[in-house]
């Protein structure tokens, strides 16, 4: 049963505040501070609280208080770290998720697009390249046959992603992957391959999130990925300027070639790496750096993307003429070594040093980062060329980032709502796709934004009255043991809470599920037990169940926020 509005009416003014940034402040009952330098604002509790808010996708029962045992500091530095963190629990969830390490050439060989399939009949059975093929009745089942065994490893790639958040230890790695997988956005419906992404995934992004930030934008910039979505992959000189062979034939014959092509400049990849990727709507460029970052990166391209073919650099299509690109130039004649440049000198920009570290601390610490953070982060990039894990660093150290005024204040994403409720009830890994569904009917599709710029990172672009009622019923529905491999039963609190009375089940619902901290409304909701499947004229219980209690938390304005 779905939620009455008027029945819930102090949740939803509640969220709201939330997400407008001032629902954190209320709930601590003090006004926001600025930061002492060098000096934090938290108790150590809550330090150990506001780390695993920020750098994980919510805590697990227990693990505040585990973290603040073994350090809050030295804790976020083994995160810093990941490598000498081990994750044996999660490798043998994995094993059972075979795609996660199977090469993108085998998968796209095995479960190939019906073009390619196409394709490939009519050479099996000597048709010339260009020749119509019907497909036989036989010829479809067998595509269909293939086609659902492929869907159903790309399911599997789904689950994969989404178990890696939950059981990881290694949860820096996976919000940071969050983080940029985002910042480099890519829209699933625009993909070379079904498996595009999971190369994309597993081997652009991940393993480059805390290492320098020019080696993670080159990746992309070579990535398939990327390359297909904003249609570098067929953007080549135009009319109006030689190709690296035309240019090598004109310096020869000192006569300029007469050229005819139809196919010219895409200047998508160019705007945006700009624009979205390095400096900023507000860096510093013109569209005369747009056009010329459109020519440098002319003839970065793909070998057959939808065989799954990877990056290739074709002489033929690029503008092989000087070009200037942020008052750089770019001697002519030159090949490959004019994207590459421009990647070095974006990399480097002082505005992307801003932006980048403006965009962390967006992410990590508020939704409107105080300046003297973002320029000490913005420093931190420009000193130490682009280190991504010093950046890190010099954020998750901050006074800001243990500030009252960033305690709590973020407002979970769709992706970071369900994950942290799986985790918080302790649920046991979702090898299907359910969850994912899950997240993408809460409005967040796994790389399901349509625009390059990405999902919100502010609370404000994620409520709604529409996705506040969402929520709550999302917060009813676990509870209820609705989410996937999480019966309530299962949650450790529930060992010890069920046969209490009903002051002592609110009191460890809050203490362990909302880390001790509620406002005063959320309470009394909670012992009122006026829960949200109550219809507007039904009688109070006598008096809420513990599933009742669950379900209240969970879909609490403070459960919404990190």
């Amino acid at each position: 049963m779905m939620i009455r509005v008027r029945s819930f009416m102090p949740f939803i003014s509640l969220l709201a505040v939330a997400a407008c940034g001032g629902g954190a402040t209320r709930l601590a009952s003090a006004p926001p501070l600025a930061p002492v330098a060098g000096m934090r604002e938290l108790t150590a509790d809550q330090q150990a609280a506001q780390a695993i808010g920020r750098l994980t996708f919510g805590p697990r029962p227990g693990e505040v208080d585990r973290v603040n045992a073994a350090g809050t500091d030295r804790w976020i530095e083994r995160q810093l770290s990941p490598d000498g963190i081990a994750d044996v629990a999660l490798e043998g969830v994995l094993q059972g998720l075979p795609v996660w390490s199977m090469p993108l050439k085998v998968l796209t060989d095995s479960f190939p697009p019906q073009d390619v399939y196409i394709r490939r009949l009519r050479i099996v059975r000597g048709l010339a390249p260009a020749s119509q093929l019907q497909l036989t009745p036989d010829d479809s089942a067998a595509f269909k046959a293939m086609n659902d065994r492929g869907n159903q490893y790309f399911n599997q790639f789904q689950a994969a992603k989404v178990v890696r958040a939950q059981m990881s230890e290694r949860q820096l790695v996976e919000t940071l992957t969050d983080f940029w997988e985002n910042h480099f956005s890519v829209y699933v419906g625009k993909m070379p391959t079904r498996f595009t992404l999971l190369e994309y995934d597993r081997d652009i992004i991940r393993p480059r999130v805390l290492g320098k930030f020019r080696d993670l934008l080159g990746a992309v910039a070579h990535s398939a990925a990327m390359l297909y979505y904003l249609d570098n992959f067929q953007s080549a000189a135009d009319s109006n300027h030689m190709t690296l062979p035309e240019y090598r034939q004109a310096e020869k014959s000192g006569r300029r070639p007469v050229n005819h092509r139809r196919n010219g400049l895409n200047e998508n990849y160019g705007r945006e790496l700009l624009e979205l990727h390095t400096l900023g709507v507000d860096g510093g460029y013109t569209q005369k750096d747009v056009i010329a970052v459109a020519r440098a990166l002319t003839g970065w391209t793909l070998d057959d993307p939808r065989a799954g073919g990877g990056f290739i650099f074709r002489e033929g299509m690029h503008d092989a003429e000087p070009k200037v690109v942020l008052g750089h130039t770019l001697p002519g004649g030159r090949g490959l070594e004019d994207g590459e440049d421009v990647l070095d000198i974006v990399a480097r920009h002082p505005s992307t040093a801003r932006y980048i570290a403006f965009k962390l601390a967006r992410r990590f610490v508020s939704d409107t980062p105080g300046k003297a953070l973002v320029e000490r982060a913005a420093e931190t990039f420009r000193r130490t060329d682009g280190d991504l894990r010093e950046v890190m660093r010099t954020i998750l150290t901050s006074p800001e980032f243990f500030s009252r005024a960033a305690y709590r204040a973020k407002v979970k994403s769709p992706f970071e709502l369900v994950l942290s409720a799986r985790r918080i009830m302790n649920a046991s890994p979702d090898t299907s796709a359910s969850t994912a569904f899950q997240i993408q009917r809460l409005g967040q599709q796994l790389f399901g934004h349509l625009a390059p710029n990405g999902w919100p990172e502010t609370g404000d672009q994620w409520i709604n009255a529409g996705s506040l009622l969402d929520r709550i019923n999302f917060g009813v529905q676990v509870g209820g043991g609705r989410l996937r491999f999480a019966p309530a039963e299962q949650w450790p609190g529930w060992a010890l809470l069920s046969a209490m009375p009903l002051d002592r089940q609110v009191d460890g619902v809050v203490d362990q599920l909302l880390g001790g901290n509620v406002s005063l409304e959320t309470r009394s909701i909670l012992f009122k037990g006026q829960n949200p499947l109550a219809a507007a004229n039904a009688p109070a219980p006598v008096r809420p169940s513990l599933r009742d209690l669950l379900g209240i938390a969970l879909g609490s304005p403070e459960f919404q926020r990190r």
